[in-house]
């Protein structure tokens, strides 16, 4: 139902050519201070997309995102020494 998706980082050296990179995927957010934008788009279009936009004059690096390569479930760190430091005192 839903497609997978991956965000990327395209940093510009001019902002007036957003327009033209809107065509390729959705823009999530534009910062016009440090002149990138974060995009998203598919995840199976991902790779030619990285070779489109670095191709062109106006695109300094382009970097894809690894959040869905993470692992995002995280386990309590449980420190034995200091479990039986206080059991020791009572």
């Amino acid at each position: 139902m839903f497609q997978k998706r991956q965000g990327m980082v395209i940093y510009l050296h001019s902002l007036k050519h957003i327009k033209t990179i809107r065509k390729f995927g959705n823009i999530h957010y534009v910062s016009k201070r440090l002149k990138y934008v974060v995009m998203y788009c598919d995840m199976e279009q991902l790779d030619h997309l990285v070779e489109k936009l670095s191709s062109f004059s106006f695109v300094k690096k382009v970097e894809p995102s690894y959040k869905p390569f993470l692992k995002l479930e995280f386990e309590k760190k449980v420190d034995k020494a200091k479990e039986y430091d206080y059991k020791m005192g009572l």
